[in-house]
């Protein structure tokens, strides 16, 4: 079968299969073996769009690999970006369960494999698989506790600063590892997509870039960032 965005779709894929296992860990064997049958992995490039916001529910989107952001739009256009998702994460996940429209656009700002599953074969599934729904529950939790963590963390900083201090934070604690020179990630977002989550200008961000990288606070090279001095960046947020 081919993906909406003329990608075929591959049949396995073993990051899948272990984000799977890892989604719905204490899934009997029969319950990972329908899981399995009712699944399309797919590949999806960079910018592409997996749902918009107001739109009726398709299903549920499991990523495997890359990152993709969650935004909103208001009457007058102004974007806000919510996140940028992680592999393992299900996308769409409370408007397929609720029966509600998505509430959020999903864009991928890498090429992404993701899990698709059609909204009436997840339902099914989940009538079918009681033992499913306790981990679709610690998940929609999940979410509630990030947004509350996100919320509070952005609405309680003091400073445009502190916001992208906690936003690097943040990430420091994603999908980033260490290395001799530090926390080394891959910033999938542009100056001016940063200023979106923090709610500041493309011109605040990337001068507050500057003043990091003055402090040898951190390193920023192209979409490779560096953060040589975590604790520098936790004590901005504690000021």
């Amino acid at each position: 079968m081919r993906s909406p965005h003329g990608l075929e779709a591959v049949e396995s894929c073993q990051d899948c299969v272990l984000r799977s296992e890892s989604f719905f860990c204490n899934l009997s064997k029969d319950g990972l073996q329908a899981f399995e049958s009712i699944k399309l992995t797919t590949l999806y490039p960079k910018g592409a769009v997996l749902f918009v916001e107001g739109q009726t529910p398709r299903g549920v989107y499991m990523l495997c690999q890359g990152r993709v952001k969650l935004s909103v739009c208001s009457a007058d256009g102004k974007m806000l970006i919510l996140r940028v998702s992680e592999p393992g994460e299900i996308l769409g996940l409370s408007a397929t369960v609720s029966d509600l429209l998505y509430k959020a656009t999903a864009e991928t700002v890498e090429p992404c494999q993701i899990n698709f599953i059609r909204k009436d074969d997840f339902l099914r599934f989940l009538r079918e698989h009681g033992e499913a729904c306790f981990r679709v529950a610690q998940h929609l939790s999940q979410n509630y506790h990030t947004a509350y963590v996100q919320i509070r963390s952005l609405g309680l900083s003091h400073s445009a600063m502190e916001k992208l201090a906690r936003l690097l934070l943040d990430w420091c604690n994603g999908n980033s590892r260490n290395t001799e020179q530090g926390i080394r990630l891959k910033l999938a977002l542009t100056h001016e997509e940063i200023a979106r989550m923090i709610g500041t200008s493309r011109e605040t961000v990337s001068r507050l870039f500057s003043d990091l990288k003055g402090r040898q606070t951190i390193y920023l090279k192209g979409s490779t960032l560096i953060v040589r001095d975590r604790a520098a960046l936790e004590a901005i947020t504690n000021d």
